[in-house]
């Protein structure tokens, strides 16, 4: 598909512009319909120089109406129509006189006086000036509540970037500490080589925890990578006590998710799997594509939920209030921000009898950036 060569601009991005635009094409508009109705009414060809200056004198009247309703429009309501029903009135009342003494010169034969000429014609610059003060007001007011949903758009947005920074950044302190007290323990042991290999992995983990936005989503396959650091550096803790199984589709592994949407999870499997059992246990994370969504299941081989089927909101309680950190309600929320409600989240027993978390989201993938032109080659001559 061929791009516009002119991106389309909002007509009211340069208020000022636009003012001037509808105020010339509004009043040459009302020109052209009173010429036609004069016309048609078999009026002489000079009486379009009356309409003439009649349209002249109400372009400018509105002119210095646009500046006092401006002005009146940052007052208090009462104020603010009490002034624009005397300004006007003050306007209508000029703008009759002048179209008044101008029919005056035009027919000085005319036996009409003046008060009566005034009444008889005082219902065109009443119309005129009426509707354009309520065209005026009526942008003004449509504009000012544009802005303000805006603004509020804005704000909400910063307020769920705010929140997904807090829940993004929630790092659980438990598993901080524990790494550094193995490092430090490991150092005075002068076991230097494990020490500086966690360090290692632990610097890399932490690198991409914190350089990463907060609401930014990456593929399930860098994700893995990232949950694969943080699981070696758990695997120098609990050793062969750890064991994992990644079944990743190819297809799933090109889909999107929030950033550190599974450490959280594999995080809570190492806490109520591998250290609740001294044979450890296995952490399965398998990903898979069925159709426009993309199921991910984090599960382990622990003790599991007392029954089986969905988990109890007593047992997803209880596993909120002792997590320390990010826990299933922190993901839950995340979800929430980012999917509304568009996506999934159940929790209950794995087929092995443990602990199983299943996420449903909408499957996405990265744009992927048009490849450049090649080359064409020189045809001999």
């Amino acid at each position: 598909m061929v791009a516009l060569p002119i991106k389309p601009v909002p007509f009211f991005e340069n208020k000022n512009r636009a003012f001037w635009q509808l105020q010339f094409a509004g009043w040459t508009g009302a020109f052209v319909l009173r010429s036609a109705s004069a016309i048609a009414g078999r009026q002489e060809w000079d009486f379009l120089i009356i309409t003439l200056i009649e349209m002249v004198s109400g372009f400018s009247i509105s002119l210095i109406l646009a500046v006092i309703y401006r002005h009146l429009m940052q007052l208090r309501p009462i104020l603010l129509w009490t002034g624009a029903v005397l300004a006007l009135v003050v306007a209508v009342t000029v703008l009759t006189a002048i179209d008044a003494w101008v029919i005056t010169l035009y027919r000085p034969e005319s036996t009409t006086g003046f008060a009566q000429l005034f009444v008889g014609i005082l219902i065109y610059p009443l119309t005129l000036l009426g509707a354009w003060s309520g065209l005026y007001f009526a942008i003004n007011f449509f504009l000012k509540i544009e802005q303000q949903a805006d603004r509020l758009l804005r704000l909400e947005a910063q307020a769920a970037n705010a929140q997904l920074a807090m829940l993004r950044y929630q790092l659980n302190p438990h598993f901080l500490f524990n790494t550094l007290n193995s490092i430090s323990t490991l150092v005075l042991l002068k076991q230097t080589d494990p020490a500086n290999a966690m360090l290692t992995r632990l610097s890399a983990f932490l690198r991409h925890t914190l350089v990463a936005q907060p609401s930014a989503k990456h593929t399930v396959a860098q994700e893995v990578e990232t949950l694969k650091l943080y699981l070696e550096i758990e695997r120098m803790r609990f050793e062969e006590r750890l064991r994992t199984s990644f079944r990743v589709s190819h297809e799933a592994a090109d889909g999107l998710i929030p950033s550190l949407l599974l450490q959280p999870l594999v995080e809570n499997a190492i806490k109520y799997a591998v250290s609740a059992q001294e044979e450890g246990a296995r952490i399965s994370i398998d990903a898979q594509r069925r159709g426009d969504r993309l199921r991910i299941e984090v599960s382990d081989t622990g003790p599991g939920p007392a029954a089986a089927g969905p988990l109890t909101a007593a047992e997803l309680g209880h596993r909120a209030r002792t997590s320390t950190g990010v826990g299933l309600v922190n993901i839950r929320n995340r979800l929430e921000q980012g999917y509304g409600e568009d996506h999934s989240f159940a929790i209950g027993r794995s087929e092995e009898g443990g602990f199983a978390v299943t996420i449903e989201l909408p499957f996405e993938t990265a744009p992927r950036e048009p490849a450049p032109a090649r080359p064409v080659a020189a045809q001999p001559a």
